[in-house]
């Protein structure tokens, strides 16, 4: 009996092969086969919003194979991703499929795992139809929200704008922390800081904190400078001390808007990154001596829960490795949020065991980094509290108490394996170990110094503190959060500067409108609020059509009122004006968007059409031509340094400049990592000075020799791949030809075959029109013939009565003739016999 299994793509297609065996095929429909059209909504909004789906352009290969596939098989797994999207796959591949439901089944894995794929096969059932509405309620309101406002915002401030039910929301938070930046009011504080020293020649900080009543703030220099002047030259002595203990608890596991926060934070990793190589990890990775193998679990998901097997297996490899005491006793349970879907588990390695070190030869720099956060960070939150000994001490001169605070490790716990990071600056941990002392001892005083300070307005979002942001306020889901900030940075409603999101003139203005005109596009509740009546459908509670019916009236009801509000109007989005001047007219410069990013440009055009790249002065020198060296972007995205000069000097280096400068000729220097070994060196780039001072030391040579064998065997598989990709690229072109070939003959044929019709009708129309013509000519010739003959019978009947006639009259004319002749005769013969006898 051949089975069929079908799954989303060819790496895990791969994985679970072979975890099933020769009587399994599995085949990858590498995504989404069906979907709404391209170029029309498809969505017949009068008619309960029904949905037209079409094969997807360039997919028919596979849908060809697998069809082929399907009709040999005896029975077919459905086994795509276990979430809405993947769940919808399935329903359209069974559908496109034409598969009986008696003949096909749903499977799904949480990890892709021998045992967990085998109990999923063993485990099937039928596709969820609350999943599928919830995923088309959402394909449907986006291209609704899409199709329609997008021309709107075309028509009312520049072509080619869309527009995004979460999109628009993520962008008015990115605005609305730029207006608060904007409106903030900074107020000055000050702050003195004390270095002292104990009688042992312990050295520590101690900062001002108030008077014997309590805390006191310093808002002014004159304010400052009188406590400064009070205890200058005064004893300082230790006054009460504080010892205690603190627990610090374990962080739950990664969920999927935690884990792209934390990659970001650790990693530098973008949350579409972040989400690319967690899949990798999850369909599956080639291990030495193992073969393929799924090292995760599924990774978008809001859920806290662990499986039971997971937590006993951590329990086990923390008491192995680590000792008792790094074991709480008893597995960690997280509560999972409120509004959570809680479909899957948190993400875990799916094999504790399968340490990251072990593993590194097998995984790519990126895939050894995320495994090893992931890995890190179950079995910490399996992991006893850390324990930290706190010391707070009051430190008396005068009337005035400053105040000294820190803590040692008595016991590391988790610690010993992962600590979290944290979007702000300042640890949340108080200060430093403090040196050993006692309430009454006497203090040296090293130095008083005062610092003026003002509060600082609320930073900026970077991608991590926007996706907490957007999950606090119940925006987006676990699969939306990455692919929806590289949408507003795509759009240009966003940029990022460092790790910094900006709003743009464009995602201001774009915002503005929108929060004025489209409560239901832009408004913070009101898209939660759907999120929630999404998850209503998903859970059978609600019908996707009623959803749509009540999100669609208001939104068309704001459309026409923006149409008749804005009638003839078109907002103008003001460009970003620089401080760099155009060297042709000397006006200030503004930043465009083009295709290939972003540039400066005059704001002159067309009078000055000056343009140049937009580059960051480093403050170093260019060691060939002594011009400057800037920052630049490469097409890619991948920073460098080159001459401002460029393209008259073509000096270009990826080591970062530095302001300092070479001992032996002055030049700027450049530091510079060496990728095998991590050593960093300060070194000269002018050519013949060859300076270079050790700045950081590497790795051992072996370890160096190993990193640079891995990063060889990785540019050559990355080379095979582009080959197999080039290929690939060239056999589907080879294809499209194909397909172009036939189509064209296709059309040359059709064209034949409607020119011989036409041809065919034109004939036969001919041959009719001919015969008709001929029947008309027999008809009319008949016809003539007969009026002919009746012409000529006529004529020959006049004719004879003519000869009748001429003859009866020629008879007459004869016969009074002859009487005539006879008579004259008779009379003359008469006159004779008279004249006779006279004589």
């Amino acid at each position: 009996m051949s089975k069929l299994v079908i799954v989303e793509s060819p790496a895990k297609a791969k994985t679970i092969g072979k975890y099933l065996g020769s009587d399994y095929v599995v085949k990858a429909s590498m995504g989404h086969l069906r979907d709404l059209p391209r170029k029309t909504m498809g969505v017949d909004i009068e008619h309960d919003f029904d949905p037209e789906y079409i094969p997807i352009e360039g997919k028919n290969k596979i849908i060809t194979e697998l069809k082929s596939e399907a009709r040999k098989a005896d029975f077919v797994y459905l086994a795509t991703d276990p979430d809405r999207e993947g769940e919808a796959i399935s329903w359209h591949l069974k559908e496109l499929l034409k598969l009986k439901d008696d003949k096909s089944k749903r499977v799904t894995f949480n990890e892709i795992t021998k045992p967990a794929v085998k109990y999923g096969i063993e485990h099937p059932r039928d596709i969820d139809a609350d999943l599928v509405d919830a995923q088309q309620a959402r394909r449907i309101l986006d291209r609704v929200v899409g199709y329609q406002l997008s021309p709107f915002l075309w028509r009312k401030v520049k072509r080619g704008l869309s527009a995004g039910r979460v999109q628009s929301v993520a962008t008015r938070l990115v605005v609305d922390r730029e207006n608060e930046i904007r409106a903030f009011v900074p107020e000055e504080y000050w702050t003195i800081e004390a270095a002292l020293l104990t009688e042992a020649g312990g050295g520590f900080t101690a900062r001002f904190y108030g008077d014997q009543t309590g805390k006191v703030e310093l808002k002014n220099e004159e304010q400052t400078n009188a406590v400064v002047a009070a205890v200058t030259d005064k004893p300082f002595a230790v006054g009460p001390v504080k010892r205690g203990k603190k627990k610090k608890s374990a962080p739950a596991p990664f969920i999927t808007s935690t884990l792209q926060q934390e990659a970001s934070r650790k990693l530098n990793m973008t949350p579409r990154r972040t989400m690319s190589v967690a899949q990798e990890l999850y369909e599956g990775v080639e291990l030495k001596n193992v073969g393929l193998t799924g090292l995760i679990t599924y990774m978008r998901t809001d859920s806290l829960r662990l499986a039971d097997e997971a937590t006993i297996a951590a329990a086990g490899f923390i008491r192995g490795r680590y000792g008792d005491a790094y074991y709480p006793g008893k597995p960690r349970v997280f509560k999972t949020k409120g509004n959570a879907q809680d479909a899957h588990e948190a993400i875990r390695p799916s094999d504790v065991k399968l340490v990251p070190e072990d593993i590194r030869d097998s995984l790519s720099p990126d895939q050894f980094k995320l495994y090893k956060l992931i890995w890190s960070r179950f079995v910490a939150c399996q992991m006893s509290d850390a324990i930290l000994d706190t010391v707070s001490a009051d430190i008396l001169c005068e009337s005035y108490v400053f105040r000294a605070s820190g803590h040692t490790v008595a016991f590391p716990g988790f610690t010993a394996v992962y600590e979290e990071g944290t979007d702000d600056d300042k640890k949340g941990e108080a200060g430093k170990p403090l040196p050993s002392f006692d309430e009454g001892d006497k203090l040296t005083v090293e130095s008083l110094t005062p610092g003026q300070h003002f509060t600082q307005p609320p930073a900026r979002y970077t991608e991590a503190s926007l996706i907490r942001a957007m999950e606090e306020r119940g925006i987006g889901r676990p699969s939306t959060y990455a692919p929806t900030i590289s949408t507003i940075i795509d759009r240009d409603y966003v940029t990022k500067e460092n790790k910094a999101l900006r709003p743009t003139p464009l995602g201001e203005g774009v915002t503005g409108l929108l929060v004025d005109k489209f409560t239901s596009v832009s408004d913070y509740e009101f898209t939660a609020n759907m999120e929630h009546e999404l998850d209503e459908v998903e859970a059978g509670k609600l019908q996707y059509i009623q959803l749509l019916k009540n999100f669609y009236g208001g939104f068309e009801n704001a459309l026409e009122q923006a149409e008749k509000d804005l009638e003839g109007q078109r907002i103008k989005i003001q460009d970003e004006v620089t401080d760099i001047i155009c060297d042709k007219c000397g006006r200030n410069m503004v930043i465009k968007s083009g295709r290939f990013g972003k540039f400066l440009a005059c704001p002159g055009f067309p009078e000055c059409t000056n343009t140049k790249a937009i580059t960051e002065d480093t403050g170093a020198a260019c060691p060939v031509c002594g011009a400057k060296v800037v920052k630049k972007k490469s097409a890619r995205g991948y920073v460098y340094f080159g001459c401002d000069k460029y393209p008259e000097c073509k000096f270009m280096t990826w080591d970062k400049p530095l302001k300092t400068k070479c001992p032996n000729c002055d030049s700027s220097l450049f530091r510079h990592t060496d990728r095998d070994s991590k050593e960093v060196t300060d070194i000269c780039l002018r050519e013949g000075c060859g300076y270079s001072e050790l700045v950081k030391e590497g790795l051992p040579p072996e370890e160096a020799e190993k990193n640079r064998a891995r990063r060889e065997a990785r540019a050559a598989k990355m080379a095979e791949r582009a080959a197999a990709k080039a290929a690939a690229g060239e056999e589907e072109e080879g294809e499209k030809k194909t397909a172009a070939k036939k189509t064209a003959a296709k059309k040359t044929t059709t064209k034949k075959t409607a020119a011989k019709k036409t041809a065919a009708k034109k004939t036969t129309a001919a041959k009719k029109t001919a015969a008709a013509k001929k029947t008309a000519d027999a008809e009319e010739s008949a016809s003539e013939e007969k009026t002919g003959a009746k012409k000529t019978a006529a004529k020959k009947t006049a004719a004879a009565k003519k000869t009748t006639t001429a003859k009866k009259t020629t008879a007459t004319k004869k016969t009074t003739t002859a009487k005539k002749t006879a008579a004259k005769k008779a009379a003359e013969t008469t006159d004779e016999g008279k004249e006779g006898a006279d004589a």
